[in-house]
């Protein structure tokens, strides 16, 4: 299936109040979680497509009425992307930073083991993988690292790499910064 695909089938499921969400979108059409987010990202900033995300319902809305503009797929599809840049470099800027941008979720896959945790944290997994694995999505890094640090629990940053470091960065310092005084 090609992105015209999913970007449609993504905008009947947002226009059908179904609240899609990236992992709902790499599932469908077997893609990766990072390329789903990428397509979210295109319907957004190159559609102009005035997108929400629904902390409850772990989904994306529209904000506002949008018509899914045509989409045609030809082989001189590389010919008109000069031009379409061209053209958007004409918007006004000012208006642009006007509008408040969405910010897309992160997503993270931790390994939690007790039951009682995963419950705790229900409100960020969006999807369960094979050996006590989750798949989460979250608005803010510092809020989810928080989480997981006060949850009092075994849990393990399977990836991304970068989020699993920052989390060691954090408990180093915080360790490095309450050190018992020489004598």
């Amino acid at each position: 299936m090609s992105a015209n695909d999913r970007i449609q089938w993504f905008h009947k499921k947002i226009m059908a109040c179904c609240f899609p969400n990236a992992s709902h979108l790499s599932e469908k059409f077997d893609i990766s979680h990072r390329q789903a987010q990428r397509d979210v990202e295109f319907l957004k900033k190159e559609l102009g497509a005035p997108i929400g995300y629904n902390t409850a319902k772990k989904g994306y809305y529209y904000k506002s009425d949008y018509v899914l503009p045509l989409i045609v797929e030809s082989e001189n599809d590389a010919d008109y992307q000069a031009v379409i840049s061209g053209l958007r470099a004409f918007n006004d800027r000012s208006a642009e930073r006007s509008v408040i941008q969405m910010q897309l979720p992160y997503s993270a896959t931790v390994e939690i083991t007790d039951k009682m945790t995963v419950m705790n944290l229900r409100s960020f997994i969006i999807g369960e993988e094979p050996h006590h694995r989750y798949r989460c999505e979250f608005p803010s890094i510092e809020l989810f690292l928080g989480v997981l640090v006060s949850a009092d629990a075994n849990i393990r940053i399977v990836s991304p790499d970068w989020l699993r470091e920052k989390l060691v960065n954090l408990a180093s310092r915080i360790l490095e910064n309450n050190k018992e005084p020489e004598k």
